[in-house]
């Protein structure tokens, strides 16, 4: 069995969606909302099994069936010649009793640079929330001549998921 290389990441500050500020220069995106009470287990393991994004419509090839650091994500959206690949790599991931989730950041061939975390916590309180982190950079020209437009596809996509996992978490 040969040895698995990780792939770098195309950006510096890897890992800074996990805790603390996002870092300055970058296009900022952190989008919060309260899930269901009890639904703590459901929803980690929708965001960590990929469910959350598959449910959102968002084709996922995974070389693993739960996000761990080194996983290579390769995310599409679209159709046919029209679907946009996104190869990512899963750079950090937790699962404990509070707080389970992971961040990607993107690869070569990806049309940005930067990262995003998917996190389900437990406050004190009992409230279940999850949120989406991130910071990010066009890396392609389509991506710069999206302006305006790709920023606001990014917070819409942040509230999509986050209604997504709202809904997984409503279904018994």
């Amino acid at each position: 069995m040969g040895v698995r290389t990780v792939p770098e990441p195309t950006y510096p500050d890897v890992g800074a969606t996990r805790a603390g500020p996002l870092p300055p220069g970058w296009r900022h995106v952190r989008h919060r909302v309260r899930l269901p009470d009890g639904c703590f287990p459901a929803a980690s393991d929708a965001v960590l099994g990929w469910r959350l994004h598959r449910s959102a419509g968002i084709r996922i090839e995974a070389d693993a069936p739960r996000a761990a650091p080194g996983v290579r994500v390769v995310s599409g959206l679209g159709v046919g010649p029209l679907r946009l690949a996104a190869p990512c790599v899963v750079v950090w991931a937790e699962d404990d009793d509070r707080r389970a989730g992971f961040g990607y950041g993107t690869l070569p061939g990806h049309p940005a640079r930067g990262e995003e975390a998917f996190v389900v916590t437990r406050d004190d309180a009992g409230a279940v929330w999850f949120e989406v982190r991130a910071f990010s950079r066009p890396d392609r020209w389509s991506m710069r001549a999206a302006g305006p437009v790709g920023r606001a596809f990014q917070h819409g996509y942040a509230w999509w998921l986050g209604r997504t996992l709202r809904r997984l978490c409503a279904r018994p």
